[in-house]
């Protein structure tokens, strides 16, 4: 397992990164059987869900799905390099070891992960753009945002500046629908950026580190006043590993966040591959075929129940002429009429009257199966104008009726298949085990202006496995590289131990440029694309 490109770190053996071990013997054929395994049955998977498929594109969707999980590799290499930095420099764990380690407990992660942060991520996306994705505006967006997270993800791992995979696909979004308005003809009513979605994003990625920075350096200085054990807090002697309970919580503490980035960086690779899956071939991924056995008698129930909601609060006298044009309008200007709400209560109604006519939403045709995904979408876009933003105030058993309904509705349409968790863990662990390297000397030896103690590693990486975990069950991305990066910068401050500015100012410049830098580049290449399909 070597890097894919060399770093020069110091060429003394005692140095951690040169520390040797056993494992690689037995790693490589281990790995090999778990990857055939892993591409095996995600091969198997994927061409039984496309058995009912009309038709299928199979270059567009190699390509596509080669590309998605390229982002989520280079993702693995990219941001897991920081969870094991702490554990290697420490010398709690053998590099390559810790390495393996990480990569297998990002699969874990990813693999129990609960999909919210991958639809929260696809929310900032024009609604359009997603109920248009199989057309060439919709391809166009994906390929964009795609490739321009990877090249800025490439540009920045290949300066060994540890910047943040989820800053830069926000950036991407944020770019496509910019570009899909500045395209669109004037007078359209066509939407650019979620902005409500996108603060709450941005607010998680902006305070994250600031966390990370602040906890971590609280963390150690409440350490050194409970746990006054000086080997705690002074720099490991030559490749001795630490005490047996300082390695056990270092090594609890990187499997944390080992877990934690699987289960939430993960999911962006999730909600990408699904939108490529629901654009190519709808027919097999546009609805969710096999949810609960009675998800239909209690989608029917939750649906009279809200259309009896929605009553209550329709105008007297007010006419609509298209129900779904006038909801369209109501999701893509954030806006609520008098007539946005008997046109709600309309479009569920025939909605449920269209899905209610079948046993099954897998009984539910193929020529039927896009429309009526988009229609059940639209609708959950529009509960959410009631539900999450409050734009027509309700009382509480109402608006209880409306979340009940929102969560039939996001069953139905916001779903990832097991083997597509198991492409993105597998692409996410064969990352974090190939190019590891550079961003783990950044963090090791180019932060601090003194060597990383156990203490220090312990600090930044509880923070940053309790701040990951808490943002995942909130259904918000973060960056694990910003948190865990910014939390050892905090504890080097907290120690006196001195930081080194320049690592430091690149760092921000990195965190700094990444959102424009990528908004700017999905800005062009959606305009380009969109000449090609």
């Amino acid at each position: 397992m070597a890097d894919i490109a060399p770093s020069q770190v110091h060429s003394d053996a005692s140095h951690p990164l040169h520390s040797s071990n056993s494992s690689g013997k037995w790693f490589l054929p281990l790995f090999a059987l778990v990857l055939v395994c892993g591409l095996g049955y995600v091969a198997y998977a994927l061409g039984r869900d496309l058995t009912t498929a009309v038709a299928v594109p199979w270059i567009l969707l190699g390509l596509a799905l080669l590309i998605a999980l390229g982002f989520e590799f280079v993702n693995g290499f990219h941001d897991t390099a920081n969870a094991v930095a702490t554990v290697i420099y420490t010398r709690s764990m053998p590099a390559e070891f810790a390495v393996i380690w990480s990569g297998f407990f990002n699969f874990l992660g990813v693999l129990t992960s609960s999909g919210a942060v991958a639809f929260g991520i696809l929310a900032l996306l024009p609604v359009e753009l997603i109920l248009q994705v199989g057309s060439g505006s919709g391809l166009a967006m994906v390929f964009a945002l795609l490739i321009a997270a990877i090249v800025w993800n490439l540009g920045t791992w290949y300066l060994g500046l540890p910047s943040s995979s989820s800053h830069t696909l926000v950036g991407s979004i944020i770019g496509v629908g910019l570009a899909n308005q500045f395209l669109a003809p004037a007078g359209t009513a066509t939407s650019g950026v979620d902005w409500s979605q996108a603060t709450n994003i941005g607010l998680s990625l902006l305070i994250s580190p600031l966390i990370g920075f602040g906890l971590s350096a609280v963390l150690l200085l409440v350490m050194k006043l409970l746990v006054r054990n000086k080997a705690l807090y002074a720099e490991p002697k030559g490749n001795q590993p630490p005490p047996l309970w300082i390695r056990a919580i270092l090594i609890c503490t990187c499997t944390g966040v080992s877990f934690a980035h699987g289960s939430n960086d993960g999911q962006k690779g999730m909600g990408l591959i699904m939108l490529i899956l629901i654009g190519l071939v709808p027919t097999a991924f546009a609805l969710n075929r096999t949810p609960d056995v009675n998800y239909l008698e209690a989608y029917k129930s939750a649906s009279v129940q809200v259309e009896t909601a929605l009553a209550k609060y329709v105008r007297p006298g007010v006419a609509v002429t298209d129900y779904k044009a006038e909801v369209s309008n109501a999701v893509k200007n954030k806006t609520w009429t008098d007539a946005t709400t008997p046109a709600l209560q309309q479009y569920i109604h025939q909605t449920s009257a269209e899905v209610a006519a079948f046993p099954t939403l897998e009984a539910v045709p193929t020529n039927l199966v896009g429309n009526v995904r988009n229609d059940i979408y639209l609708i959950g876009e529009a509960l959410k104008l009631i539900d999450k933003q409050k734009l027509l105030p309700m009382d509480a058993g109402d608006l209880s009726a409306v979340t009940n309904y929102h969560k039939a509705v996001d069953n139905a349409t916001k779903f990832i298949p097991l083997w597509v968790k198991v492409a993105v863990a597998i692409a996410l662990g064969l990352g974090t085990m190939v190019g590891w390297k550079r961003i783990v000397v950044t963090v090791g030896e180019k932060i601090g202006k003194t060597h990383l103690t156990y203490g220090q590693g312990a600090a930044a990486e509880v923070v940053a496995m309790v701040t990951i975990a808490s943002a995942d069950h909130l259904g918000l991305p973060v960056s694990t590289t910003h948190v865990l990066s910014s939390g050892v910068a905090g504890t080097m401050a907290a120690n006196g131990s001195g930081l080194q500015w320049s690592t430091v100012r690149n760092m921000l410049m990195a965190w700094v440029l990444t959102l424009p830098a990528s908004i700017a580049i999905a800005f062009v290449l959606f305009v380009i694309l969109r000449q090609v399909f």
